[in-house]
């Protein structure tokens, strides 16, 4: 059988910011069957359907279940969650925790990724007879305690939820010998670098690493640097922009029709994904497109996390077919079959195009990202996809055309509100626009905003008023 390091993948030393490795793609003779794992994640494997290896799984699998650090460079949707999955509960299959006492960890950013990282592998884990346990925030704490004290094996968290749990003297690390970051540039992005490193220096100091990150900036170089011994380095599908089942669009909208062209958009057949900057104009937007008949849901942090969790999946199981959120609230989202992503707000921030572009074509399925821009945003906009290495496709598109329809299936929606209240009438090119879908720097404190508080201050001052008028009475 053909060993990965045939392919040409750098290994030992430390890996230096910038170096880049080819992709790999998967060795025809390499499957699930011919590697070491045991007949009950093969047994689990076959039954779910799972028979090829993507690239990533091919190229990191021998090495980690080998107990090697890996470094893993792989977008969102290459399949990294059962590339570090499975040698993790391998390499853990026959041992018992004590309480709070965890043996493996797996870090991630939000709470919508771990629970999706929890969902995947629970199959193999219960196969097995490994306890999981899943530590974020927004989530009962005292239950996460009680699942800790109980016992599990495998402890999936977010990083500000298992240092609260640590400080609580809930839970301990030192006995962890396999410690996984996945989305390490998110977790650093989100500010979460502080408690990453915590709990880094906290697991056994021989245990194994795995790191995957789509990008190796100063951050990730640092925790690279500092805690993977000899890492393998594995690079597939380095950047979102790459992804050749992958169109990208720039539609140029003039600004007053931009709301008709969103809802246009929004009405489409099949599933949509709409990133907004702010959660105001998330909540704004959500409850435009559910007065004018199209089944929207909004996602982001003011949300709780049943809200999120009940929103996830009514999206999944196509209840709703448009998803608002922001992108915090988007982060690790994975969903089957998603093949648009619209950028209501253009990102200003490669990475974050990257990262909202990543929410589609993944696993190999096909899928589009189309990213509105007011003729004043062009240049700003140019200058970040080309950062993101990014050409698209530039069209000037207004609402009811036949060329937005192509691109992206637009077409008129019902108007039939869904959560009654009078129907909304189809917006035309002379409206003013979309509070809350103008540029980036719209706010919860922008125009919309301030005609609010105006309201509320006549109503107070006339209530003043009236008790006024009584007391002379």
């Amino acid at each position: 059988m053909k060993h990965p390091d045939d392919s040409g993948i750098a290994h030992g030393g430390p890996v230096k910011s910038g170096a880049t490795t080819p992709a790999l793609s998967p060795d025809p003779d390499l499957s699930f069957a011919g590697l070491q794992l045991p007949v009950e994640v093969l047994r689990t494997l076959s039954g779910l359907g799972v028979r090829e290896l993507f690239p990533i799984q091919a190229a990191t699998l021998p090495d980690a279940l080998e107990g090697r650090d890996v470094l893993g460079r792989g977008r969102t949707g290459s399949g990294k969650t059962l590339a570090f999955g499975l040698p993790l509960l391998t390499r853990t299959a026959g041992r018992r925790s004590e309480p709070k006492q965890p043996l493996a960890l797996i870090l991630v950013p939000t709470r919508e990724l771990a629970q999706q990282v929890t969902e995947a592998l629970a199959p193999y884990a219960e196969a097995l007879r490994l306890r999981m346990a899943t530590v974020v925030g927004g989530m009962s704490i005292g239950r996460q305690v009680a699942a800790l004290r109980q016992g599990a094996e495998v402890v999936v968290a977010t990083p500000g939820r298992l240092h609260d749990l640590i400080e609580r003297n809930a839970c301990g690390l030192g006995r962890v010998r396999i410690t996984v970051l996945d989305e390490a540039d998110q977790m650093c992005d989100l500010g979460f670098l502080p408690q990453v490193v915590d709990a880094l220096d906290q697991v056994h100091p021989d245990g194994q690493r795995m790191l995957f990150s789509a990008t190796l900036d100063r951050d990730v170089d640092q925790l690279v640097r500092r805690y993977l011994h000899d890492p393998v380095v594995h690079s597939v599908d380095p950047s979102a922009g790459t992804v050749s089942t992958m169109d990208h669009h720039v539609l140029v909208v003039h600004g007053p029709d931009r709301y008709a062209v969103t809802t246009e958009i929004a009405a489409r057949d099949g599933r949509v994904l709409l990133f907004l900057d702010t959660k105001h104009a998330v909540d704004q937007l959500t409850r435009h497109l559910r007065a004018s008949g199209v089944h929207a849901g909004a996602l982001h942090s003011g949300k709780s996390q049943p809200q999120r969790t009940r929103t996830l999946a009514q999206f999944k199981n196509g209840q709703i077919t448009v998803l608002v959120a922001t992108n915090v609230a988007a982060r690790g989202l994975h969903v089957d079959d998603l093949d648009l992503v619209v950028n209501v707000d253009p990102p200003t921030d490669p990475k974050d195009y990257v990262h909202r572009a990543g929410r589609t074509a993944r696993a190999g399925e096909s899928g589009s990202v189309v990213t509105l821009v007011l003729s004043g945003q062009r240049r700003e906009t140019s200058r970040m996809m080309a950062e993101a290495g990014i050409e698209p496709t530039v069209t000037k598109v207004r609402s009811g055309e036949a060329e937005l329809s192509r691109i992206t299936g637009a077409k008129a929606p019902s108007g039939t509100p869904l959560d009654g209240g009078p129907a909304v009438p189809r917006p035309k090119n002379s409206n003013a626009p979309f509070r809350g879908i103008g540029t980036s720097k719209d706010t919860s404190r922008g125009a919309g905003g301030k005609s609010r508080k105006a309201g509320e201050a006549r109503k107070l001052a006339e209530a003043r008023k009236a008790a006024r008028m009584r007391r002379s009475g």
